[in-house]
């Protein structure tokens, strides 16, 4: 991708079942679900799933949040399950006012079924250039999560916020300004500056070719400028253009998990009054010329006030252009991070980590782990918890082969050659 595809702006058209825990999936955090979805619609009514073991993570309570026909908070469904099928977005994000930032929880659609207030349906020109996505969760298909995405190139790389396909294991992109549905890659992700860039492939698995990509503003919003979010509303599949004004500028907030009660922060965001809900993460916020000037992250919860806001589109593209020259780093992860495949008893006991299963299709299902052994190494390091089996795999990249030892259930110890898989995006 040349810098012009990048910034294009010279002819762009118009969250386990209550026996088993993860493990791996908190190698880089504490918490037990991953850490933005809160501007992900989460979509379906799935059966919990036990974590398999993969270096990114993800969390149970994330991939079925609020997907539900009754009020069970998404903590609360870590344990137990999704419970139906209506449409439902993980809370949190906070609101902050002249540079002061603040804090909140990630806000929760209108389950009555209505997208955004004072929205509309997209233009047609508003819907060139944007994607709405859909991410199967966690090898569930009844669990996904939708949201939007922003075309940066003919060849069809997409950006998105990270929290949009974290936890992923198949995602679906349709273009809205053709209707042509295609499978996604993950090209690269950063959860710390939530970003994501994802790439299109044909039914021939190569580059799609074509495309019309979006039309990028590099010039800064001032306050008081009119802006619109077009998004992927409530998860519908629908775009809906919500009109608002900007009003500050550079803004930090606090973003909470509603599992795990973990924050952590954004800085330097477009703030609007645009009526930002569930599932316009990663869609663009346009100025009055119609160009994207960011990329819709947050918005406030528990307030009468709407505040959404946007990571600026230059620093999203600096990311993102890191990310496709496959530069990784602290915060980037470039491609799938590696993936195990076992499922961990929620009670540990003893040096080594119980399984309490594995994942089908898995590099683990393919060994001779099973139910009820316990892993105690890996490439001869010792694994005496959950987490140091977490860092052990983060610590290598998909397509190593590691050894691993383990006892059986009858006490025997055993090795076995594991190739690591790529697993759910990080």
């Amino acid at each position: 991708m040349d810098e012009n595809d990048a910034q294009g702006p010279e002819n762009a058209e118009p969250k386990a079942g209550p026996t088993s825990t993860p493990a791996e999936a908190m190698a880089d955090t504490s918490s037990l679900a991953p850490r933005r979805r809160r501007r992900a619609a989460l979509i379906g009514g799935a059966t919990a799933v036990a974590l398999a073991i993969g270096a990114g993570g993800f969390g149970i309570g994330t991939v079925i949040a609020e997907a539900r026909n009754g009020s069970t908070s998404a903590s609360e469904q870590s344990g137990s399950g999704a419970r139906g099928g209506q449409f439902g977005g993980a809370d949190g994000s906070g609101q902050g006012s002249s540079g002061q930032g603040g804090s909140g929880r990630y806000p929760s659609p209108r389950l009555g079924g209505t997208a955004a207030l004072n929205a509309t349906a997209a233009t047609s020109a508003q819907k060139v250039g944007v994607v709405t996505i859909v991410s199967t969760l966690n090898y569930d298909s009844r669990s996904q999560a939708a949201g939007t995405g922003i075309i940066l190139n003919s060849t069809g790389e997409i950006l998105t916020n990270n929290h949009v396909i974290e936890g992923s294991t198949a995602t679906t992109v349709t273009v809205e300004s053709t209707g042509t549905s295609y499978t996604a890659k993950v090209v690269g992700t950063d959860a710390t500056d939530d970003i994501a860039v994802l790439q299109l492939v044909d039914s021939s698995g190569d580059d799609v070719t074509g495309l019309s990509k979006a039309k990028i503003d590099s010039q800064s919003l001032s306050v008081g400028a009119a802006v619109t979010s077009i998004g992927n509303a409530e998860g519908t599949g629908n775009l809906v253009a919500a009109s608002g004004t900007v009003t500050a500028l550079e803004q930090s907030i606090q973003v909470a998990d509603d599992t795990t009660g973990a924050t952590e922060s954004l800085s330097g965001l477009i703030q609007t009054n645009a009526d930002v809900v569930s599932g316009d993460s990663g869609g663009p916020l346009i100025d009055s010329q119609g160009e994207v000037a960011g990329v819709v992250t947050a918005a406030s919860s528990g307030s009468r006030t709407v505040a959404g806001y946007a990571i600026p589109i230059d620093d999203a593209l600096s990311i993102a252009k890191r990310i496709m020259a496959g530069e990784a780093s602290s915060t980037v992860t470039i491609g799938l991070p590696a993936f195990l495949g076992v499922e961990l008893a929620t009670a540990q006991t003893g040096a080594g980590v119980l399984i309490s299963g594995v994942v089908s299709g898995s590099a683990a299902a393919g060994s001779a782990l099973t139910s009820g052994d316990t892993i105690t190494a890996l490439n001869g390091s010792a694994v005496t918890t959950t987490d140091s089996l977490s860092a052990l795999v983060k610590s290598h990249t998909p397509g190593d082969t590691v050894t691993v030892t383990y006892t059986d259930a009858s006490g025997a110890s055993h090795q076995v050659a594991v190739t690591l898989a790529g697993g759910p995006a990080a």
